[in-house]
């Protein structure tokens, strides 16, 4: 089968992949639409390693799984695959599972194949009036609402998002709808252009002395997909204020957390999360992501479509079967 595959010598597409082993309890299914998000981009620089088929944000049709139900419905899928038994899964965190593999990038092949296996548990319906090219945002767009699950974010807060790319366009949608005063600051004008009104829009060369005008702020959001990202966060946020960390990059730089002592500052780490939340703000049209679609591409020409996705001109792209 077709699919996008990260070597040792980089990305290829090929033609002749093997056919996913679909184990117990597990459901088959059609790719309908994957999305091209920036770990796929450290993936491919030598983040966590990773070797197989990449992707983990997609929309597909259920071919084949325990229950019959589903076949032929349409689904979306948490990309953690934990073995819901150890002392970690019983405690009710299982993207933290220490046997865990995550789709695309730990462990288990990706979605940018034509076919896919994962726990019938991970699924989630897709509402018949979400489209795929919404419902390939709901990874990203349940990481986004993950930040309400960890922070309690208020009307008169002041949020700055860091980075106007892919999560931080759906952090701030996600964040405005709390109230707050949302800003996004960003290296350059065209994709704050994306934002929908109300959301401020900054275009600053992302360093501590361009962004003075946004120094005080309650919560900061790090979306930057810059290792230098974090000391920007440091100098916008506010004493005892709190940093949400999104970014992860192959090549970090070390930070020192010095300021965070003296200005008692609160760090939060924050990754996957819910999918229902996701799916009831897109099919309620309370967040609507589609206009962050700047090409596609079909998966043999994933290579290209990577090399799409590294360039600033475009936000989301995506891959077709």
């Amino acid at each position: 089968m077709h699919a996008l595959i990260l070597t040792a010598d980089g990305p290829a597409a090929v033609t002749d992949h093997p056919e996913p082993a679909v184990p117990h309890g597990e459901a088959l299914i059609q790719l309908r639409l994957g999305g091209v998000c920036a770990t796929d981009l450290e993936l491919v620089k030598g983040y966590m390693g990773f070797t197989g088929v990449l992707g983990h944000e997609w929309v597909g049709e259920v071919l084949h799984a325990p229950n019959a139900a589903l076949v032929g419905k349409r689904v979306v899928g948490d990309i953690n695959a934990a073995c819901g038994a150890c002392e970690t899964c019983l405690a009710g965190r299982p993207h933290h599972c220490p046997t865990r593999t995550v789709l695309g990038i730990d462990g288990r092949d990706g979605a940018f194949a034509e076919r896919l296996a994962l726990p019938m548990t991970n699924l989630s319906l897709v509402p018949d009036s979400v489209s795929d090219e919404a419902a390939v945002f709901v990874e990203p767009l349940a990481a986004a609402c993950e930040i309400l699950q960890q922070v309690h974010v208020r009307p008169t807060d002041r949020v700055v998002v860091i980075g106007a790319g892919r999560l931080g366009q759906l952090c701030a949608r996600v964040l405005a709808l709390t109230g707050a005063q949302v800003d996004v600051l960003s290296r350059g004008a065209s994709r704050l252009a994306l934002l929908p009104a109300g959301i401020g829009q900054h275009a600053l060369e992302i360093n501590p002395e361009a962004a003075q005008q946004l120094v005080g702020a309650d919560l900061v959001v790090e979306c930057s997909g810059s290792a230098d990202g974090l000391v920007t966060a440091t100098t916008l946020v506010r004493p005892a204020g709190t940093i949400v960390m999104k970014t992860t990059v192959h090549n970090p730089e070390a930070v020192t957390p010095i300021p965070w002592v003296i200005n008692e500052i609160r760090l939060i780490g924050s990754r996957c999360g819910p999918f229902e939340p996701a799916l009831r703000l897109l099919a309620s049209g309370a967040v609507d992501p589609t206009p962050l679609i700047t090409a596609q591409f079909s998966l043999r020409e994933g290579v290209t479509a990577l090399q799409a996705a590294a360039q600033p001109a475009h936000t989301k792209v995506v891959l077709t079967p």
